[in-house]
């Protein structure tokens, strides 16, 4: 019975899961890292926890997977240097002979402390350099403050002394003048640079904290360099003038409270015009270094980005290694690691060349031994794919994974997926374009396989074989329905339909949208055969088009809809046959089948059929309630043709 309802599909590779055993495996400890890293290369083998009661730390690698954290610690570090630098990382497969874990922690703690110190000189560096900006801007702006009231004290005083006394009885020598000179106070004035947009506030509460004894000078001087953050920043120069001890206490603390940053300022001249020399030489010395210094961190981070790729991939590899290790169990003479794991029974070969080379590379003297194990507990389910039917196998996971050895679906999902998919989006245009990029993906796969594509292209790449499938049945249907960018199309000729007035033809009327203005109805002449593939072109355009498309379309997802049910629930039989499952078959199979397909397959189809057939009596052009009404009236769709051909 179970090969008669086979159908030759037993033959599939794919129409169960692989048949696995579970194995033991007993390797010595001084070749166990070689041998395990081997079986990784082949990629067959579900090693199972024998020391689950452990917590991570108790385990025997524990350090091991420590020392891989804290190397994959710095490779992110790296990883973001290069990232700021804007160097592309390179990507290169890794060496049949890479370095040792312990070559490569040293090479990467050399790297990181290299790293570190560059960068904190570039920041100590790039700080002192904007200082200095910050300085020779203060010395420019604020000294011309200084010279632009020095000019107007002297044209006062000039004035002042050979101006004519207004009163004859004016004193003619100044020291007679009244004068509190004594009395006056030295002025004292702090100077540096503010962002603009704290300006407003800063001066308001000078003026508030001082009770307006104090005066404020500022100037713009564009997008300078914050010392502090080393972002682009809007600021001012500014010089506040006070007098008194108890001002300048308030002056500072209101500085330090707006982040601006004061500079020392001279009063002389002199001393000015010789500070900004020294500034303006220093800012020349400090830009070669800087120079230096980023040409040093750029051929760094060039090394760096060169063997990046290499060393994650490596630091991976023996993290997975260990982490495989640690669920190994070591007997008393810490000798053996012994480890148990499900494998298929195809891949036994391939396992066993794998750990005698693996001993021949750790030039050990004793070789692994594998032998078989029996057991009750239920196998892994194991499907071998290829590049073919990997995607679709990953959709059907998506859903969930079968039972050990049951029927797989991806089987079915291979056609039924992308044609589903086309009965959706059905268009001739657009499935060339999918077919185009498809085309263009399988073109290029060998060169994409080999790159480290991004999250988007790279689900793409990977459901190339899907695409191409999905573009090609979106072609098919879209000559179903005829559309072209939703556009109708005439491959086959143009419609087949005719114009009839009282029962004659209408040989003048080309466009059948004229045929109801003038009393007429649209129709097929006698002895002409319907448009010989998809939906006439007739129907596009028309008032009755979506009803009757979109009943088609859907009514045909129904009766899809079913095959699918009917097709999960032989499904089952499959697998209540292979498993000798007989009150499944009878408890479950046959009420479903009798429910499912007779009852709800069989009233769908039914009710898909009469609607169908329903909206098929509304020919384009024509009235829909008309038709309707005729047709509950018993009247069929070939009447009026029947009519048409009796006349």
């Amino acid at each position: 019975m179970a090969r008669l309802l086979d159908f030759g599909l037993a033959n599939i590779e794919l129409w169960r899961s692989e048949e696995m055993q579970l194995v033991q495996l007993m390797v010595p400890a001084e070749s166990a890292h070689d041998a395990i890293g081997a079986l990784g290369d082949v990629g067959l083998l579900q090693f199972k926890d024998l020391n689950a009661d452990k917590s991570a730390f108790q385990r025997t690698y524990a350090n091991q997977v420590k020392r891989c954290d804290e190397m994959a610690r710095k490779i992110r570090f790296f990883h973001d240097q290069v990232e700021k630098a804007a160097f592309a990382i390179g990507h290169r497969a890794l060496p049949d002979k890479g370095y040792d874990l312990d070559e490569l922690e040293g090479k990467l703690d050399e790297l990181e402390t290299e790293m570190l110190e560059v960068n904190g000189n570039s920041e100590r560096l790039a700080r002192t350099y904007n200082e200095l900006v910050e300085l020779q801007l203060v010395l420019e702006k604020a000294g011309s403050f200084f010279d632009q009231a020095r000019v107007e004290a002297q044209a006062e005083s000039f004035e002042r002394m050979y101006s004519v006394p207004e009163a004859m009885d004016a004193p003619l020598l100044e020291s007679a003048l009244p004068s509190d000179a004594s009395k006056a106070g030295r002025l004292g004035f702090v100077a540096g640079l503010i962002p603009q947009e704290k300006l407003n506030g800063f001066e308001r509460l000078l003026f508030r904290a001082t009770r307006g004894n104090m005066f404020l000078r500022h100037t713009p001087v564009g997008s300078v360099k914050d010392p502090a953050t080393g972002e682009q920043q809007e600021k001012h120069v500014f010089v506040v003038f006070y007098a008194g001890e108890r001002a300048r206490t308030k002056v500072l603390k209101i500085c330090e409270a707006f982040n601006a940053n004061r500079y020392p300022f001279p009063e002389g001249p002199a001393r000015q015009r010789q500070m900004h020399g020294e500034v303006t030489a220093r800012l020349r010395e400090l830009h070669t270094t800087i120079e230096a210094g980023e040409r040093h961190r750029e051929a760094v981070l060039q090394n760096i980005a060169f063997n990046l790729d290499q060393w994650a991939t490596q630091v991976r590899r023996e993290k997975a290694i260990y982490h495989t290790l640690n669920k190994l169990s070591m007997d008393t003479s810490r000798r053996v690691l012994v480890a148990e794991a499900w494998c298929p029974l195809a891949a036994k070969p391939r396992v066993h060349e794998a750990l005698r080379q693996a001993a021949q590379a750790s030039a050990t003297q004793v070789s692994a031994v594998l032998q078989p194990l029996v057991t009750g507990d239920p196998p892994p389910t194991f499907f071998k794919t290829d590049l073919f039917t990997n995607c679709f196998q990953a959709i059907v996971d998506a859903y969930g994974v079968g039972r050990y050895r049951e029927v797989n679906p991806a089987v079915f999902t291979i056609v039924t997926f992308p044609f589903l998919f086309a009965v959706m989006f059905g268009d001739f245009g657009h499935g060339l374009i999918m077919l185009m990029f498809a085309s263009y993906l399988l073109m290029n796969e060998k060169k994409f396989l080999k790159q480290q594509l991004n999250e988007i292209f790279g689900m793409a790449f990977a459901g190339r074989y899907c695409i191409m499938l999905m573009a090609v049945f979106s072609i098919f249907t879209g000559l179903i329905y005829n559309e072209f960018f939703s556009m109708p199309m005439t491959l086959f000729g143009g419609s087949r339909m005719r114009c009839f007035k009282n029962g004659a033809l209408q040989p003048a009327v080309h466009d059948l949208r004229v045929c109801p203005e003038i009393g007429g109805e649209v129709a097929f002449p006698p002895g002409i055969n319907p448009y010989p593939f998809g939906v006439d072109p007739a129907w596009h355009g028309t008032k009755s088009e979506l009803p009757y498309l979109n009943s088609v379309k859907m009514k045909m997802s129904i009766l899809l809809g079913v095959s699918h049910m009917n097709l999960g629930i032989m499904m089952s039989l499959f697998n209540n046959l292979y498993f000798r499952d007989r009150l499944s078959t009878l408890c479950e199979f046959i009420p479903q089948v009798g429910v499912v397909m007779h009852l709800a397959g069989g009233w769908c189809s039914c009710a898909s059929l009469y609607s169908t057939g329903l909206f098929c009596t509304q020919l384009p052009y024509n009235n829909m309630w008309h038709s309707v009404v005729g047709s509950l009236h018993g009247t069929v769709w070939g009447s009026n043709l029947q009519q048409h051909a009796g006349s």
